[in-house]
């Protein structure tokens, strides 16, 4: 299964750069989990910019769905073309959230203490 996922990733990830959709910002495909069946798969992306670069990117994702999946199907052979369905990568916003964490524990750290 991992190779399939590598394959897909690379594969989703080549066809979105083709678009030309111009709501689809700076996206990285981060990861695919494709169900055990192949039927489904859920591709994990994160996009660089603000919330509005977000929403329309996942707006531009959802509509371009069927496309890259026949973009998908005329690279891959698999028993099934799993339907693709995009979800944003948790796990790039937890990173920015632990890292602000840790330079505020270190900015807090650099301050002189209070004399008592």
């Amino acid at each position: 299964m991992r190779r399939v996922n590598e394959l897909l990733r690379e594969t989703v990830a080549e066809e979105i750069r083709e678009l030309k959709d111009p709501r689809i910002g700076f996206v990285t495909v981060t990861g695919v989990e494709t169900a055990p069946d192949l039927r489904n798969a859920t591709v994990y992306y994160s996009v660089l910019g603000d919330e509005e670069a977000a929403a329309d990117t996942a707006a531009a994702l959802s509509h371009a769905a069927a496309h890259i999946q026949e973009g998908v199907g005329s690279q891959v052979r698999l028993k099934y073309l799993p339907k693709l369905r995009f979800r944003v990568d948790p796990s790039i916003e937890q990173g920015d959230r632990i890292d602000r964490l840790l330079a505020a524990i270190h900015e807090e750290d650099d301050e002189p203490s209070p004399s008592s």
